[in-house]
């Protein structure tokens, strides 16, 4: 019996491979809205800071072969031959431009996963959208079936748990204990609530798991990196809660960056340079643990989720 080929679709956000693909991928982000010149320096001199380009791609796609390699591991178990593929929202290669690979290796089916842990209508529900167009467009009919949230996995919540454990470490016994966690995800229009999206509450959840493994130190959440646009944004923001940890008289503080999975703009200028400088003009020393990249923990929450999606999907279809 030959086996069935399942496609793994890995979908990040994207971003320019240089300063140069600024003003197009800028374009692509705002749907071919106009843009000022104020914005477009803005974002250069951000990518300028952490060395002219974005690091998503070689990183998510790290994270796919780490993902093939456990899936490789379990596919004579689950009868299926898996292939893990990287496509991109808002820069090359596009999600649109990976699908049509897809259909030439001749996939049965297709497990779509967001690079995301938590489910939002305006996130997650727009990658999805974006590969319904790119299948539609190709006349595709394979079965596709998406992992819309993976906030829970148990191996997820343990990879963070280990890069918080070993960021602790390297702190100062005699500040350790003293040392909040500072839980962060990015930012979203409040407009979501209305539609009663679960984004906050999907990540509250992972929150709570992992903060659980750190019984002794005291925890917090905000929201970071809020759009440019004029309408409300969910918060409280990281600048609002370090001034309020300032005023109680923290003086050192580990961000987590918990809805992010892999180093990235948001990380590497968000925190490593806006947010640590924040903190410092306050008195407070702020680090962050290293991202989860490819670690092979989260490599195998991903491939587990993309596991027991595939066996929902055969369950009922049997």
């Amino acid at each position: 019996m030959v086996p069935e080929r399942v496609a793994v679709l890995l979908m990040a956000y994207g971003g320019p491979n240089s300063l140069d693909d600024l003003p197009a991928y800028l374009a692509d982000v705002r749907h071919g809205r106009p843009y000022s010149a104020e914005l477009l320096a803005d974002l250069t001199e951000r990518y300028r800071a952490i060395g002219g380009r974005s690091p998503i791609l070689e990183l998510t796609r790290a994270q796919a072969a780490g993902v093939q390699r456990v899936l490789e591991s379990v596919q004579s178990e689950d009868g299926v031959r898996y292939r893990v593929y990287v496509g991109m929202r808002h820069w090359h290669p596009y999600i649109r431009e990976v699908v049509p690979e897809i259909l030439a290796d001749g996939a049965d089916r297709l497990v779509a996963v967001v690079m995301a842990p938590h489910y939002s209508r305006m996130s997650v529900g727009a990658y999805l959208a974006r590969l319904e167009e790119a299948l539609q467009e190709q006349g595709a009919t394979l079965p596709v079936h998406a992992v819309e949230s993976w906030k829970d996995e148990p191996d997820f919540i343990a990879a963070w748990v280990d890069r918080i454990g070993r960021a602790l470490e390297a702190i100062p016994a005699a500040e350790r204990d003293t040392t909040v966690l500072l839980f962060t995800a990015h930012s979203l229009p409040t407009r979501i609530l209305e539609w009663g999206d679960p984004y906050e509450q999907e990540i509250l959840a992972s929150v709570r798991l992992i903060a659980q493994h750190f019984p002794h130190l005291r925890s917090r959440f905000a929201f970071q990196s809020q759009g440019a646009s004029e309408e409300p944004w969910l918060g409280p923001t990281v600048e609002e809660t370090l001034d309020a940890l300032a005023a109680e008289g923290v003086r050192r503080v580990l961000l987590v960056p918990v809805g992010f999975v892999c180093d990235h703009v948001e990380v590497l200028y968000d925190v490593d340079i806006a947010h640590k400088a924040y903190a410092a003009e306050r008195g407070i020393v702020l680090e962050r643990p290293a991202m989860l990249n490819d670690h092979p923990l989260l490599c195998r929450a991903l491939a587990n989720a993309v596991r027991r999606a595939l066996r929902q999907a055969r369950s009922v279809a049997g």
